[in-house]
């Protein structure tokens, strides 16, 4: 119900953006000059390096298509089987991100750079494939102009902070290798800015510290029944 209820507010927004399309494009200039202002790294200068190999290219295609929803799901799944004492916390966490993100959606439409001219980037999953996104005009099942905050960053982020809480490994730090290569990927194939990953960044971090007081739930302990050996007693006589 929780997915369905997110899923059917996304399809809103969607439908909310229609006449909005040229706000999107505004706000996409203007983050555009914002990041330029800020000096941060040129999305273009990824994209080329993503450019110089075809596997390359089409193996960040394929990332962004197919990883980013069943990593989610393998995370619930495990964190409800195998860390219960976590599992609300997170998903928690994962739904109020997911509608804090639509919120800002309908606030601030934001077309993706691969839709802005002028700026050096292509759509590399049109032009090398995969896509999952048909054209924007006839597209009625993703919002293409709900660029800011960035899901796929902000979801990367939650399974990353998840599996690194409920773990003891001393490799568990190697799970941030998830949310960091998602943002390359999104902004190297022209899905997202990187404004759109460090917003998706501090929502999380404030989702945290918000439930990081918050009880979780104690995990299911097998009762284990043992067999009592006979005990001898002892009879005394009063006199």
């Amino acid at each position: 119900m929780l997915v369905l209820g997110l899923f059917l507010a996304y399809k809103v927004g969607r439908m909310a953006v229609d006449g909005r399309i040229s706000a999107a494009f505004d706000d996409a200039t203007f983050v555009w000059r914002l990041e330029r202002a800020l000096r941060l790294p040129d999305e273009a200068d990824l994209q080329h390096l993503l450019l110089s190999a075809d596997a390359l290219v089409r193996a960040a295609n394929a990332f962004y298509a197919v990883v980013h929803f069943p990593a989610t799901v393998a995370f619930l799944i495990f964190m409800y089987w195998f860390r219960p004492e976590h599992y609300i916390r997170f998903r928690r966490i994962l739904a109020w991100l997911t509608a804090a993100g639509l919120v800002i959606h309908f606030a601030f439409p934001l077309a993706p750079p691969r839709m802005l001219g002028g700026i050096g980037l292509i759509d590399t999953a049109a032009v090398y494939g995969p896509s999952v996104y048909g054209p924007p005009q006839t597209d009625t099942l993703s919002n293409q102009y709900a660029a800011m905050p960035s899901l796929h960053v902000g979801w990367a982020l939650v399974v990353a902070a998840g599996l690194i809480h409920a773990t003891n490994t001393r490799w568990r730090w190697l799970w941030l290798a998830h949310p960091i290569l998602t943002m390359l990927v999104v902004a190297g194939t022209a899905n997202h800015y990187w404004l759109d990953g460090v917003v998706a960044a501090v929502l999380v971090g404030i989702l945290l510290i918000a439930t990081s007081r918050t009880e979780h739930l104690s995990p299911k302990v097998p009762i284990q029944l043992r067999r009592e050996s006979p005990q001898t007693v002892r009879v005394t006589k009063l006199t």
